[in-house]
């Protein structure tokens, strides 16, 4: 009999150690933040998108910069860690709408934003991919001289490369 309480009292401790242990337990989750709503420096101005936009276009002058897409998961930075790169593009009052490369850095805290790489204004993105660490941008732009009304035909490919830190054009 004695035994049988001993087991008994032995699992009910056991029981009540795991529930208070498991109960009272802090859970830490960490609150990732989205890539697309982050600082990303362009043109020297930092540039904070929240649900994938920034500012509004209001009075003259004014621009806004907004996610566009193409993205594509790789490291870029040899951290070990998966990056994202994607295209925005920035448009004010006027007709132009320019594209930027950027880069969302995978952190242990969450993302940290690049600076943007220009490609160019009204052109037709196509492809974006990682290999071997380096992100090649693939759209269509106009050739030298054409006007601005002219639809883009001529294939491009831009080679970037996070260098200390920086998102640089490498050729």
């Amino acid at each position: 009999m004695k035994k049988i309480l001993g087991v008994a009292l032995l699992i009910c401790a056991g029981i009540l150690i795991f529930w208070f242990v498991s109960g009272n337990k802090e859970i830490s989750q960490v609150s990732e933040v989205d890539y697309k709503d982050i600082s990303y420096s362009i043109q020297g101005t930092p540039t904070m998108l929240v649900k994938s936009q920034s500012g509004t276009v209001t009075a003259p002058g004014s621009t806004i910069t907004q996610y566009f897409g193409n993205e594509v998961a790789g490291d870029v930075n040899e951290d070990g860690l998966p990056d994202i790169a994607f295209l925005i593009t920035q448009s004010g009052s006027g007709t132009g709408t320019f594209y930027y490369a950027v880069v969302a850095l995978k952190t242990a805290q969450g993302y940290s934003g690049s600076n943007g790489v220009f490609l160019g204004d009204r052109i037709a993105p196509q492809t974006i991919e990682i290999k071997d660490g380096q992100i090649i941008v693939n759209y269509a732009d106009r050739k030298a001289g054409e006007p601005m009304t002219t639809n883009p035909s001529v294939g491009v490919s831009k080679y970037l490369e996070m260098i200390g830190g920086v998102l640089v054009e490498i050729r």
